[in-house]
């Protein structure tokens, strides 16, 4: 069966101008380079970002939190924490990156593609409320669920995370939320702190927060275990309309800011499993993300694992290989085991 990915993407993402910050423009060019020398960006179907409104950042973020990151950026920009830069066009790319996953949402939901990547900078999973933080500024999952509950009348919807970093501002926004599961694996402990095992939302929300966090040195298997016996019976049990996933690829071995072992094939064994799940449960109806990933080779090796498998091929290349050294993984059952019994798992 041909499969009809959606991906959007445009320069005025390079004009979020952090410098040498490693979250910079070099992350998408990379990309957006490897895929024309694949021929691959041409078996895409490319859409245009379109710049999400006030009322929709609103979805996300308070009328304060908005006019902070406006007026830096028209007084020429600064940095917002140790972490976070603005530029002179930050505010403007940042609606361009919330509008853009907004348009892989409508395409998908439309079923004018299968499923879509919104290739958008700057990321979005730690922004909360009313803080940007962690080189995030607006949330843009969390503007793309509230729209897609609100515009598309969905009653469900299931995220999945797997950047290597905890998204604390996703899991503060529908932590008394029913109609949102959020799945997060994480390294823990790490930045920003949050992810623990013992925060499984509350009130409405109970039991729709699923962290996993995970001690650094977990590579393929222990991801590709944990998708298994975790997210895939709360998928099923949940019983999602949409899936949309926080697409971090820091988790990659060759990546400095973090201490995993997933390789660039094991990237695309979970994009496979996640594939699988959104074809069994919603119609194959899914959109990807990107959050962090800062080694520009690892980076862009695994966003290209992503769309292969989205496009039907299971012969993913892995120019990169294995992390170096033969080194023991740590063992993850204790983790599992308490996971599936708090969250009702265990048959």
């Amino acid at each position: 069966m041909i499969q009809r990915v959606g991906l959007v993407y445009d320069p005025v993402y390079l004009e979020h101008d952090t410098g040498s910050h490693v979250e910079r423009a070099d992350r998408l060019r990379a990309i957006i380079g490897l895929l024309e020398q694949e021929r691959i960006l041409e078996k895409l179907l490319l859409f245009k970002p379109r710049q999400a409104t006030v009322e929709e950042i609103k979805l996300a973020h308070s009328a304060e939190h908005i006019s902070r990151i406006e007026n830096l950026a028209k007084l020429g920009g600064g940095w917002l924490d140790a972490d976070t830069i603005i530029s002179p066009r930050s505010y403007e790319v940042a609606l361009y990156a919330a509008g853009g996953v907004l348009v892989a949402v409508d395409e998908v939901l439309k079923r004018e593609v299968n499923s879509a990547f919104a290739l958008v900078r700057p990321p979005g999973h730690h922004a909360t409320y009313w803080q940007a933080m962690g080189f995030c500024l607006f949330n843009n999952i969390v503007i793309a669920a509230k729209y897609a509950l609100t515009r598309h009348n969905l009653d469900r919807i299931l995220i999945v995370d797997y950047d290597v970093h905890h998204g604390n501002g996703t899991q503060d926004a529908f932590f008394t939320v029913p109609h949102v599961l959020y799945f997060s694996t994480h390294q823990f402990p790490l930045y920003p702190g949050t992810g623990s095992l013992g925060e499984k939302g509350e009130k409405g929300g109970t039991g729709k927060i699923i962290n996993v966090p995970l001690p650094p040195g977990c590579g393929d298997d222990e991801f590709e275990r944990v998708f298994r016996e975790i997210l895939a019976p709360a998928a099923r049990r949940f019983e999602p309309e949409l899936i949309l996933v926080s697409a971090g690829y820091d988790a990659h071995w060759k990546d400095a800011l973090a201490s995993m072992r997933l390789t660039t094939t094991g990237f695309g064994r979970l994009t496979r499993t996640l594939k699988r799940l959104a074809d069994e449960l919603c119609q194959g109806k899914i959109v990807f993300t990107l959050e962090g990933g800062y080694d520009l080779q690892a980076l862009s090796t695994s966003v290209r694992a992503t769309l292969e498998v989205l496009l039907g091929n299971d012969n993913i290349p892995d120019p990169i290989g294995p992390p170096p050294g033969d080194v023991r993984p740590p063992d993850i059952n204790g983790i599992i085991k308490t996971i599936r019994h708090a969250h009702g798992l265990v048959k």
